[in-house]
């Protein structure tokens, strides 16, 4: 008797498999040990203001990388660190600065409590308001608060569409309507119906209710600003998916895959500002 579909034309062992991306990817282990190592390099090369509290939680901070009084306010780059949720900080992501400050630009990487500590949508809306608390807060370190702009990767990178989804006004009365001028989300998950249905939802505990509210692809993108959603050629079809289907539903969203990178070899990208990747981040950055 065949196993019966769970989504689309996926069984339950088949979701499994598309979305384990540790298995899927023989040396991401490497990759992961290559992240905190050029991580710990970054934070002796900028220095930066490390574990800036956003809000009262022992897991609500963030790291500031080029910071600095006078001159124009920098542009700045808030970044949201991936691991599915329930993986990962803050400290292993302090690479993506390497993209950002050598170009007169400011990168802010955030950390958040994981699943199961906190649900999704505390998990959620700690990221907003680490991104509201930067817009009061942030010209204090020589960045513009008009001129933030959100990236991450995998987890982060839904975290990226839930950001450009917010109601501002409604996390801090003091936050305009738009507080996110442009976004870039790598490899990530906008549709999380096919997360609640895999072997992710052991741990993150989703009901139908909380993945449909979760889900930036049901949701309206509230910030007008570019979103650009990169995927990697070799990630397979649920990932492709995931960026096309936004690309579709959300107005100035483009969707594209970067041939010859996997889920974990693409954010190597974010490592230097001549990379094709943070060319087009910078470029979103300094062109508006």
């Amino acid at each position: 008797m065949n196993d019966p579909l769970v989504f689309r034309h996926f069984t339950r062992a088949a979701l499994d498999r598309e979305y384990d991306n540790r298995r899927k990817v023989s040396d991401s282990a490497d990759h992961i040990a290559w992240y905190k190592q050029r991580s710990a390099g970054a934070r002796r090369r900028f220095g930066g203001v490390l574990d800036v509290p956003y809000g009262t939680g022992g897991d609500e901070v963030l790291d500031i990388f080029g910071a600095g009084s006078g001159g124009e306010p920098k542009p700045v780059n808030v970044f949201f660190h991936g691991g599915y949720w329930r993986a990962l900080h803050k400290d292993d992501f302090s690479f993506v600065a390497g993209a950002f400050v050598p170009a007169g630009a400011m990168s802010v990487v955030v950390n958040y409590s994981l699943v199961p500590a906190v649900d999704m949508a505390t998990l959620v809306f700690q990221c907003r308001r680490a991104v509201a608390w930067l817009h009061q807060h942030v010209g204090e370190f020589g960045g513009d608060p008009d001129r933030i702009y959100v990236s991450g990767h995998s987890a982060g990178g839904h975290l990226v569409a839930m950001m450009m989804a917010t109601d501002w006004p409604a996390v801090d009365p003091a936050c305009p309507a738009s507080v996110v001028r442009g976004g870039l989300s790598v490899s990530g998950l906008f549709d999380l119906e096919p997360i609640r249905l895999c072997f992710l939802n052991d741990d993150l505990q989703l009901d139908a209710a909380s993945a449909a509210e979760n889900s930036p692809i049901l949701l309206n993108k509230r910030d007008p600003g570019p979103l650009e959603l990169l995927y990697g050629g070799n990630e397979g079809e649920e990932y492709a998916r995931q960026s096309l289907a936004l690309a579709d539903a959300w107005p100035a969203t483009r969707a594209r895959a970067m041939p010859g990178h996997d889920h974990f070899s693409i954010m190597r990208e974010l490592d230097a500002p001549d990379s094709p990747l943070s060319r087009l981040a910078l470029d979103m950055m300094h062109g508006s």
